[in-house]
């Protein structure tokens, strides 16, 4: 079973509700779909799963179907009961009302020792929680999330293209990431204006540079580079790194933040961390 459009909306309109914009909610109604981003995900019988922003269950139901002990977590206090009752009958199924940007995942993890996270993030919420999850979370070990197309390139973007940033920089860090495909806005309930993009990390067993550097002397120069993105390293980090650093790290002081791939900024922040 999945929950089609005509089926989500009249479960919205029975109880006087609306997708909230404030929460950036556009719910899945497609079985195709659903059932493609949970064959993605590579997860089954004795996998466990935590779905964030589950909001009426559609992906939920996917993701019971192929077998995996699912952890539904929504922030909406007005949808955790219709998430309930779509529920009900899967036994691989739990419901969690909270705030995935403050929740205690440590605890709330702590039932198994891997995890994945699938999910429809909200639009307004993926990057910053994509990045947290990535710092503080080890216990989820791998993500397929569907963002905002442009989000999505951002996340697993190449030095010297235009989508590569800072938070670039971040899932290569700690991760291995791919866009394993596209979503048109007709599967969405509203329909959003932009298309969606389907996106794989998998994290690495150790980081991708010197784990002798810290991640945030790491992330602190990464930040103040991509501040500035069009200025050369030698201005834009001028307070924090000197022309003689950058040299020694073999990093030409001419050259833009965007032109370092994350093994660069990890030579960089050696040279720093040794002054």
């Amino acid at each position: 079973m999945t929950l089609g459009r005509a089926q989500a909306a009249a479960q919205l309109d029975a109880r006087g509700l609306a997708p909230r914009r404030s929460l950036g909610q556009n719910f899945v109604v497609d079985a195709n779909t659903v059932r493609r981003i949970a064959r993605l995900a590579d997860v089954g019988p004795g996998d466990h799963v935590v779905e964030v922003g589950a909001g009426l269950g559609s992906l939920t139901l996917a993701l019971a179907e192929t077998g995996a002990t699912v952890l539904a977590v929504e922030i909406d206090q007005h949808l955790v009961p219709i998430l309930r009752e779509n529920t009900a009958t899967l036994s691989n199924v739990t419901v969690l009302h909270g705030d995935a940007m403050t929740i205690d995942w440590h605890a709330v993890l702590s039932g198994a020792p891997r995890w994945t996270l699938v999910a429809n993030l909200p639009y307004n919420v993926a990057t910053p929680l994509i990045a947290d999850l990535l710092d503080g979370v080890p216990e989820i070990a791998s993500m397929l999330v569907m963002v905002q197309k442009e989000v999505g390139e951002r996340l697993v973007a190449r030095p010297r293209t235009e989508a590569y940033g800072a938070v670039s920089v971040k899932v290569a860090y700690w991760a291995t990431g791919e866009l394993v495909g596209t979503v048109p806005p007709s599967v969405f309930l509203p329909r959003p204006n932009v298309d969606s993009a389907l996106v794989r990390l998998v994290r690495r067993p150790t980081p991708a540079v010197d784990t002798s550097i810290s991640a945030d002397t790491i992330f602190s120069l990464v930040r103040t580079g991509f501040g500035q993105r069009r200025k050369m390293l030698r201005r834009s980090l001028a307070l924090l790194v000197s022309a003689e650093q950058l040299e020694r790290a073999g990093i030409d002081p001419t050259a833009r933040a965007e032109e370092l791939d994350v093994e660069a900024w990890g030579r960089l922040a050696a040279e720093v961390a040794r002054s």
